[in-house]
């Protein structure tokens, strides 16, 4: 029996990626950054779209490549259909129409926030169903049930800013360049995570918000810097720690209320702020606190990546969940 051999392609953001995905195991994962935005503070969508352009192909060839497949070999292409950039989803949505139409093999379309849940089941020990994800990325924060492959419910999200929203945005406050949020990481390894104190939000019911964590950052600096104009650089570890125990004692909070609520127990993170090394270990120290399985990505499938989207059309490709060519990228899931 031939196996079922996939191409994935994701172009949401700023990252070219492609993967080829055999019967359920990732055979490559490819992808390309764009560092061009780092002078803008921030992804500049149309600069954006003319990467993905630039590296798409390469990045394609390359998956093949290092999986050791040729195109004849492919039985399905699968593409991110939304949310993102819908300049930046449409390049990857032409090249994956365009080769599933000349190899006349199915198309499938993943939704970007379910391929980062679906991570969790690429390495051994995955998750057994109904698990918990605590999704956590640039432009989303989630807390998602999930009881089989293709059957979620998000029971909890942000009302405002994004967890990846907050750490960049801090970052900024204090003059770290772009993207800040893994230098918070870098520096706070070396600070005092309770030498300051910011607010913690009271939101009913699993929704999160860090707008108000951010205003109280901005105040308390504007406050400081007046007292002493070299306070950031005189307090730059201590800062970065105690910004980071905020943001991550908001998610786990919620996340525990989630856990107790449910009864349930497998807890998964997802997203590219499970990249953050102070958030995994925190998950994993409350994990044994509150006796639960808790399982992380490796890092490479936690930022964005075409190994996610591979292993999402695996499941929906099993489920004959197809798309014609007419389907369109969406910036909005």
């Amino acid at each position: 029996m031939q196996p079922l051999n996939i191409l994935a392609i994701e172009t949401s953001c700023d990252e070219t990626s492609a993967s080829v995905c055999s019967d359920g195991k990732i055979l490559s994962n490819i992808v390309a950054t764009q560092a061009i935005h780092e002078q803008y503070g921030g992804v500049v969508p149309e600069l954006a779209s003319r990467a993905h352009m630039q590296h798409i192909l390469p990045v394609v060839d390359a998956a093949l490549k290092q999986a050791g497949l040729p195109l004849s070999d492919l039985s399905a292409i699968a593409y991110t259909r939304s949310p993102g950039l819908i300049g930046a989803l449409l390049v990857g949505a032409g090249v994956a129409k365009s080769l599933a139409l000349a190899l006349d093999i199915p198309l499938m379309a993943v939704d970007h926030m379910q391929a980062h849940v679906l991570a969790n089941l690429i390495h051994s020990p995955a998750p057994s169903f109904p698990f918990l994800c605590l999704t956590v990325s640039g432009g989303h924060t989630q807390i998602v049930r999930c009881d089989d492959p293709l059957q979620m419910e998000v029971i909890g999200q942000t009302r405002d800013d994004a967890a990846g929203e907050a750490y960049d945005k801090s970052a900024k406050l204090i003059g770290l360049p772009y993207p800040g949020g893994p230098l918070i990481d870098k520096y706070a390894a070396e600070g005092d995570p309770l030498k300051f104190s910011f607010p913690e939000p009271q939101i009913d019911g699993l929704d999160f918000s860090f707008s108000g964590v951010k205003t109280s950052i901005l105040y308390f600096l504007q406050q400081k810097q007046k007292e002493d104009p070299q306070f950031v650089e005189k307090n730059l570890a201590d800062l970065c720690a105690s910004i980071q125990h905020r943001i991550n004692s908001i998610l786990l909070g919620k996340l525990r209320k989630a856990a107790k609520e449910t009864g349930i127990r497998e807890i998964c993170m997802a997203g590219g702020v499970s990249a953050n090394k102070g958030l995994r270990r925190s998950l994993q120290e409350l994990g044994v606190k509150m006796n639960w399985n808790v399982y992380i990505p490796p890092f490479e499938f936690c930022t964005d990546n075409a190994g996610m989207i591979a292993i999402t059309a695996h499941y929906k490709f099993l489920a004959g969940e197809f798309v014609g060519l007419e389907e369109s990228a969406e910036a909005r899931s």
